[in-house]
Order: C-alpha cells, then sequence, then structure tokens
C-alpha cells in the first residue's frame, strides 16, 4: 500500500475498531467488510493491526490497577503472600497461561498466510456459529468470579481463544463464550476476556510493527500511527461503556446483532 489512506477512512476504521474490539461482534469481521461498504481499497492487515495497537493502550488504562497488582506481585510483593498478592500472581499466570495457545497458533497462521483470512463467506458463517455459541453460553447461570480461576479453566479459555484468528469469531466474544460456559459473570468473563487481549494484541503487534519498519513506506507509517490514537480514544470510551452494561444486561442484543449480520452477509453473497 504506498498510497496515503484517506483521513476520512481512517477516522471510521478506529472509530469501528473501538466500538467493535471489545463487544462480541468481531472486530476483524467489520475491519474487512468496511473497504466493501464504503468503496475504499482494503486498508490491509498493517492498519488492521495499528487500530488494534491503540485499543491495546486503551485496556491497559481501564485495567491499570489489575496490571499494577499483577507486576507489583512479582517485583514489590515477590516474598508477600496475603490475599490480594496471590490473587494477582495466579492472575498474571494464567493470563500468560491462557495467551500461549493463540500466540503459537498466531504466529503459525502468520508464516503461512500473511495477510490473514480475509474472506466474507468465512465471516458470515463465523459470525453465525460463535453468536449462537454466546448465546447458548449466556443462558448458563454463573456468578464466579476471577478468584476461582484455575490453570484448566485459564487453558480451555485460552485454547477457545485460538478461533478468534479467524475474522467474524470475535476475540473477545469467543473468549467471554468459554468463560461464561466455565461458569462465570458476564463482568468477570469480560475482564478476563480484555486482559487476555493484551499479550494477544501485543503479539501480533509486534510481527506487524516489523513488517511495518522492513516496508520503508512513510505513507503507511503515518496512517497506522494515526489510526492507532484515533482507535485508542474510541476503545477507552468503549470499554467503560459495556462493562457498565454487563452489570445489568445480557449478550442478548449483541448474539442479534450477530445474527442479522450474518444472515445479510449470506444473502449479500448468494445473491
Amino acid at each position: 500500500m504506498l498510497a496515503m489512506i484517506p483521513m476520512y477512512y481512517l477516522i471510521t476504521l478506529a472509530i469501528v475498531q473501538g466500538i467493535t474490539e471489545f463487544l462480541p461482534i468481531s472486530s476483524s469481521a467489520h475491519l474487512v467488510l468496511l473497504p466493501s461498504i464504503m468503496d475504499e481499497a482494503d486498508q490491509g492487515l498493517i492498519i488492521d493491526v495499528a487500530v488494534h495497537v491503540g485499543t491495546l493502550f486503551a485496556v491497559m488504562l481501564y485495567f491499570w490497577r489489575d496490571i499494577w497488582g499483577i507486576t507489583k506481585s512479582y517485583t514489590i510483593g515477590i516474598a508477600r503472600n496475603d490475599t490480594d498478592t496471590v490473587f494477582f500472581r495466579k492472575l498474571g499466570l494464567y493470563s500468560v497461561l491462557a495467551s500461549i495457545p493463540v500466540i503459537i497458533a498466531g504466529f503459525t497462521l502468520h508464516m503461512i498466510v500473511p495477510t490473514g483470512i480475509r474472506s466474507p463467506l468465512v465471516i458470515a458463517i463465523m459470525t453465525l456459529v460463535f453468536g449462537l455459541l454466546l448465546w447458548f453460553a449466556d443462558r448458563k447461570l454463573g456468578d464466579r468470579d476471577l478468584t476461582d480461576l484455575g490453570w484448566k479453566a485459564a487453558l480451555m479459555v485460552g485454547v477457545a481463544q485460538i478461533f478468534a484468528l479467524i475474522p467474524g469469531t470475535s476475540r473477545s466474544g469467543v473468549t467471554m463464550t468459554a468463560a461464561r460456559f466455565l461458569g462465570f459473570s458476564r463482568t468477570e468473563a469480560a475482564r478476563f476476556a480484555l486482559l487476555l487481549g493484551i499479550p494477544a494484541i501485543l503479539g501480533a503487534g509486534t510481527l506487524s510493527a516489523i513488517d511495518l519498519i522492513q516496508s520503508g513506506d512513510l505513507h503507511l507509517q503515518q496512517d497506522a500511527l494515526i489510526a492507532a490514537v484515533l482507535s485508542f480514544i474510541t476503545a477507552y470510551i468503549s470499554i467503560i461503556v459495556m462493562m457498565k452494561w454487563l452489570k445489568s444486561s445480557t449478550f442478548t442484543p449483541f448474539v442479534i446483532y450477530r445474527m442479522i449480520l450474518g444472515t445479510l452477509l449470506l444473502l449479500y453473497i448468494m445473491v
């Protein structure tokens, strides 16, 4: 991509990414579909990852207490064994454990398919399938919090996260679905899902940063920076709204949205 992406398109990309990254509706699906909707050239995987990196900083800011707690438990609090320190130590360990499967799978996929999977048909099918799975999972009553998180549950959520490499699945959606199936409350499922987004996005961002630097394309580098900043702002607002929503509401509206989107995509492809 040698030409600079139009500013209005970059702004749209950032807003869409910021809103959809942490909602269980698949941000990658929307980023793949957006070029067709707006009649623009595909922005490419590097810009996709750039807006994801913006959301990375947003989630780190929102959950700074968890991140600080984890960091402190392994540094200045390494010798302490009080309840909070032990909890954050385990949370950090389990977050790393749950991230290993998707990092390995993501690196392998990047080597095999550098541009990623961007098929509208795949997006449509995954949107419907994982929308239904989210609905079934959300019907399960559960009020477990992260103090009940063990290595087996963390690893199960981590393995489920591999499916997020397929557009239309939704990384946050599939991890929330897995956590709900395991009996965690909606807010705690979302909390763990968003925390897992940190190493997952960081891994993808590192790979694309290397590609970006090696490309030597100054316009592309500028576009990536602008997209990342704008997505950071919208993502932070989106996280605040979603976490408040889940305290008293279900995932049903997101399931309905996925059903409508997936059906429309299938109709569009068939016609």
